[in-house]
C-alpha cells in the first residue's frame, strides 16, 4: 500500500474557530463591527503596537499602508523582485514604480547593502518583506532610510508571531519597527481568517486615515453609524476603498490569535527537526536565521546546489508523495511586470539587460531557481518529516 500523500500545507482550524465563527453569526452582526474592534485591540496588544488597524486582504494592507506612507504617481519605492507578486502590485497600484534591488543571499531578505544606492529625490518608501516570516534586517534598513525622509513599510504578511532583536530586547514583528507593518491572515499563514490582513503602526495620525480609506472615505464608520442614537448623516471627504474585514473573519482571527504562542512553538521545534534530518544531505543547504531574527517558520525552503535540476527534484518529490514548491517568484520575470514598469536599483538607473537574466539581481533569480520548499504545518508528524528528508536525499539520484 503506497504511503499517504503528504501536503505542502494545511490550517490549523478546529471546534474554538467554529465555535468563533458561530457566534458571530449568531450576533446579527457580520460585517464589520465589534468583532473586528476586538481583533484589532488584541492584536496590537499582542505585537506590541500603538494600534491596529483590519482590513480584508494583505495585499490591501500593503495599498493603504503605502498611500498612508505618502506614496504618490511618479514616486519610487524600493523593494524586492524576490516575494509574492503582491509586494510588487502594492506599488503598482499607488502609480509608483517598484524599484527591485537584489536580496541577502543567506535570507532572501533586501540586502541593507544595495539600499542607499537605490535611493533618489524619486525615493518614497522602502518596502522591506520579511520573507516566509524570516525577519528582515529592519535597524540596517531603518539607519538608511531614517536620515533621508523615507518611509519604512514593512511587508509581514507571512510574519506573525516572528522576532526581532531591537536594541537589546526581543520584540515581535509589527510593533512597527518602521513606519507601518502588513499582516496577512490567507490560509497558508500562521493566523488566517480565510482572506484578510491587519496594518499597525505607532501614529495615531496613520491609523486615523486607514480607518477612513478603508470604509471608501466614509466620515462616520459603519460601527459607528449602526449605533448611533442620533440621525447620522455621513460624509465622504476623500477618495476611499472596500478594504473592510467582516465580523466572521475577525472572530475566527480572534480564536487564531489566542493560540499563536503553540503555533509558533510547534513551528520552531518542526524546523529544528528538518535542519537535523538535512545536515549531512550534501546537495541541500538548510535556511538558518542571523543572531538578530527569530522566525515563525511560515515557510520552510532550502536551497538546492547550483548542478541540482531544480524541476527534477520537483517530480521526484511528487512522485513519492510528496507536495513540494520551487523557491519565492521573483516579480521582475513574470509577463504582469514588463521592463518599463520597473526599475533596477543600481545607482537609481534601470538595468540595460533584455530579459531574464538580471546581471543586477542574481541573489534574487538564483533562490528562485534552486530554491525548495518543503511541507510544514502544526500537525506534521516527526515520521513525515523523516519521510522529506529521506526522498529529498535520493532525489537526486540517478
Amino acid at each position: 500500500m503506497p504511503e499517504p500523500a503528504i501536503p505542502l500545507y494545511r490550517p490549523l482550524l478546529a471546534d474554538a474557530e467554529v465555535e468563533a465563527s458561530r457566534r458571530a453569526l449568531l450576533s446579527g452582526w457580520v460585517a464589520q463591527g465589534p468583532e473586528v474592534a476586538a481583533f484589532e485591540r488584541e492584536w496590537a496588544a499582542a505585537v506590541g503596537a500603538a494600534h491596529a488597524v483590519a482590513v480584508s486582504s494583505g495585499t490591501a494592507a500593503l495599498h493603504l499602508a503605502l498611500v498612508v506612507a505618502g506614496v504618490e504617481p511618479g514616486d519610487d519605492v524600493v523593494t524586492v523582485s524576490h516575494s509574492f507578486v503582491a509586494t510588487a502590485n502594492a506599488v503598482r497600484m499607488c502609480g509608483a514604480r517598484p524599484v527591485f534591488i537584489d536580496v541577502d543571499p543567506a535570507t532572501g531578505n533586501l540586502d541593507p547593502a544595495a539600499l542607499a544606492a537605490a535611493c533618489t529625490p524619486r525615493t518614497r518608501a522602502v518596502l522591506p518583506v520579511h520573507q516566509v516570516g524570516m525577519p528582515a534586517d529592519l535597524a540596517a534598513i531603518v539607519a538608511v532610510a531614517r536620515p533621508r525622509g523615507i518611509a519604512v513599510v514593512e511587508d509581514a504578511a507571512c510574519a506573525a508571531g516572528s522576532e526581532i532583536r531591537w536594541n537589546g530586547a526581543w520584540e515581535r514583528i509589527g510593533r512597527p519597527h518602521g513606519d507601518l507593518t502588513c499582516f496577512s491572515f490567507h490560509p497558508r499563514k500562521l493566523v488566517t481568517t480565510g482572506e484578510g490582513g491587519m496594518i499597525t503602526t505607532a501614529s495615531a495620525e496613520h491609523a486615523a486615515r486607514l480607518r477612513l480609506l478603508r470604509s471608501q472615505g466614509m466620515s462616520v464608520p459603519p460601527e459607528v453609524r449602526h449605533v448611533t442614537t442620533r440621525v447620522v448623516v455621513e460624509e465622504y471627504p476623500v477618495f476611499g476603498y472596500t478594504y473592510r474585514m467582516s465580523d466572521i473573519q475577525a472572530a475566527v482571527g480572534r480564536a487564531q490569535l489566542a493560540r499563536l504562542p503553540e503555533i509558533v512553538a510547534r513551528r520552531r521545534a518542526l524546523a529544528a527537526r528538518y535542519a537535523e534530518l538535512l545536515a549531512d544531505v550534501p546537495h541541500v543547504t538548510p535556511p538558518a536565521e542571523p543572531p538578530f531574527a527569530r522566525s515563525n517558520w511560515q515557510s520552510y525552503g532550502v536551497r538546492l546546489a547550483d548542478d541540482v535540476d531544480q524541476a527534477t527534484v520537483l517530480a521526484r518529490m511528487l512522485a513519492a508523495g510528496i507536495a513540494t514548491k520551487p523557491g519565492i517568484m521573483c516579480a521582475h520575470r513574470e509577463a504582469a511586470f514588463p521592463r518599463t514598469s520597473w526599475h533596477c536599483g543600481v545607482g537609481g538607473a534601470p538595468c540595460d539587460a533584455s530579459g531574464a537574466p538580471c546581471p543586477h539581481l542574481v541573489a534574487s533569480e538564483r533562490r528562485r531557481d534552486h530554491g525548495l520548499i518543503l511541507p510544514l504545518f502544526h500537525d506534521l508528524a516527526d515520521a513525515a518529516q523523516v519521510r522529506v528528508a529521506r526522498a529529498l536525499r535520493a532525489a537526486r539520484e540517478p
